[in-house]
């Protein structure tokens, strides 16, 4: 699984790139501000991040996006395809993006048009994207009970969702009861207002289509005179002097005479019978219609009345008729509650404190969960600390309470945070308040080791992970991110020779000017070239012989370490 192609056009300082990415671990090198971090910004958007009209190019109309990721049979993907009613062919999926400078934004999967978010869940799937400000996620404590819950996902998931379930019943009671338990006084002059709105909406006796016949009505009566001169003109036209319905019946009988001396003539017979016939029941229901039509004025004055009452209830109440009734059995259920409210209260605190002790019954399953995750996590993170030259470092997970009986949250009764002594003798302290951004850089790494064997996603993005590192440090966590490359493609910004090093693929992102336009170009290294830009990664742009040779020999370890790896040795 991987992504395979990359293209980006008018995004931000790039004009159009095509990148062709391989399989396991890609390095994207080059100086400050060249544009490396504006690529993976490109992937973020691609997979679903937020977008601005601001990452379109200077004097463009449009910014376009667009991946090619290669998948296995099984993938989530497949899943998230068939629930969206997505084409999947030959293991291949495309998402696409285009940012318009207006501010909007069209997304696609396989070509079909979809919403962001529909975009976001298949980039979840596709790409795991470690930014910079993961670090400062790391130094919030908030962040650490979802790091747990997502290690433990298998165990702790269930329990997870079986709590909320019943918290959302839980707050939704506790609402109803805090708004029943209002003063008297508010609930007096409620249950005054929706008194008088129930009684104004019931003495109307509203039905559903009574305005539409109403109109319907008002319209037959006020144009009455147009109405029974067209029906008389109708009727005498067919019976009158003119005799319209006698000739035609006169031509019929002359037709069936024909039609008895020669078949040709049949079929016109016939068509003309069926017009008298149906001439003769429209006069006969033009005679009733005239007999019956008659003008009364005083139900023109009801019709005008009653729709003045509509009027007057729908600039209360609702647009329509059935939005005024739809109110009232509204209102009518609020009133019902609040003038048996006594009652109400008394259910409701039973309903309240069941739900307290299940939700407490379940937060304890919960937490005992959460417990033996933390205890498998804590042991791996160590193992993790210990590869990455912390091994004096020791990580625990607390749990913490605000005060002394635990409290009900939306996530459970437990207030999960992360602990870290660095240096022997040191006491224990909250992980973000004594972790160096290196400790901080390893610590995620080692978190992405643990995660990366469960995630299942095509690729893996470090935006700079190796931040604040050096020397063996370096060159550990180098291996620790080549491991990573043998099961998941891993692409990687790094302002370290040991991380480039080890790379199957070097890109090299630079700016260039081109007619009074700076744009950032992408170049893939050869062996040679490669040598070069981890020189000058080693000593900057003064350039020496033993500098190359220092990079040739980091290449050379590189390869030995790597197939080292690869057999796992």
């Amino acid at each position: 699984m991987m992504l395979a192609e990359l293209s980006i056009k008018q995004f931000a300082i790039i004009d159009q790139l095509q990148i062709d990415f391989k399989k396991g671990m890609t390095v994207l090198t080059g100086e400050t501000g060249a544009g490396k971090s504006i690529v993976l910004d490109a992937i973020g958007l691609l997979i679903g991040g937020r977008g601005s009209a601001e990452f379109v190019r200077y004097g463009e109309d449009k910014a376009e996006l667009e991946g090619l990721f290669m998948i296995e049979d099984g993938h989530m993907a497949y899943t998230l395809a068939e629930e969206y009613g997505i084409d999947m062919e030959d293991g291949m999926i495309i998402l696409r993006r285009d940012l318009f400078a207006s501010g909007k934004s069209v997304c696609r999967v396989n070509h079909k048009l979809v919403t962001l978010t529909i975009l976001r869940e298949f980039g979840r799937a596709l790409v795991d994207l470690h930014g910079q400000h993961e670090h400062q996620h790391l130094m919030e404590s908030t962040y650490h009970q979802t790091i747990l819950d997502d290690f433990g996902h298998a165990t702790i998931a269930p329990i997870l969702e079986r709590y909320q379930e019943r918290f959302q019943q839980y707050e939704e009671k506790r609402d109803a009861l805090q708004a029943l338990a209002q003063s008297e006084q508010e609930l007096a002059q409620r249950i005054d207002l929706l008194s008088f709105q129930t009684e104004e909406i019931d003495s109307a006796k509203l039905r559903t289509g009574e305005e539409e016949d109403l109109l319907s009505e008002r319209n037959r009566l006020a144009n009455f005179e147009k109405l029974h001169a067209s029906l008389s003109a109708a009727y005498d036209a067919l019976h009158d002097e003119r005799r319209g319905i006698d000739s035609v019946g006169d031509a019929m009988r002359e037709l069936q005479q024909a039609s008895s001396i020669d078949d040709e003539f049949s079929g016109q017979s016939d068509t003309l019978a069926n017009a008298f016939y149906a001439l003769e029941e429209v006069g006969y229901a033009v005679r009733d219609q005239l007999e019956t039509l008659e003008f009364d004025s005083n139900r023109l004055d009801e019709i005008e009345l009653r729709l003045s009452v509509f009027q007057q209830l729908k600039r209360k109440y609702g647009a329509t008729i059935e939005e005024v009734i739809a109110y009232g059995k509204k209102i009518g259920v609020e009133l019902d509650t609040m003038t048996n409210r006594d009652e109400r209260i008394e259910k409701l605190k039973t309903e309240v404190e069941q739900l307290e002790t299940e939700l407490f019954d379940i937060g304890g399953e919960l937490s005992q969960a959460r417990r033996k995750a933390a205890h498998h996590l804590g042991e791996a993170i160590h193992l993790e600390l210990r590869q990455l030259y912390m091994e004096k470092a020791r990580f625990e997970i607390r749990f913490l309470q605000d005060g002394k009986a635990p409290t009900l949250r939306k996530n459970g009764i437990d207030f999960v945070e992360f602990y870290i002594m660095t240096n022997a003798g040191e006491p224990f302290k909250s992980l973000g308040k004594v972790a160096s951004g290196g400790e901080l850089s390893r610590i995620m790494l080692g978190l992405k080791s643990i995660f990366s064997r469960s995630v299942g996603v095509a690729s893996i993005i470090f935006d700079e992970v190796d931040t604040g590192v050096s020397g063996r440090v370096a060159q550990a966590m180098a291996e620790k991110i080549y491991r990573l490359s043998i099961d998941s493609q891993v692409l990687c910004i790094t302002h370290l020779p040991q991380v480039a090093s080890i790379a199957d693929q070097h890109l090299y992102i630079r700016k260039i000017e081109e007619t009074d336009r700076t744009t950032t170009q992408v170049n893939v290294l050869t062996d040679s070239e490669r040598g070069n830009e981890l020189g000058r990664m080693i000593s900057g742009t003064h350039m020496t012989d033993l500098t190359l040779r220092h990079a040739e020999e980091l290449m050379e370890q590189a390869m030995n370490m790597k197939e080292s790896l690869k057999n796992g040795v």
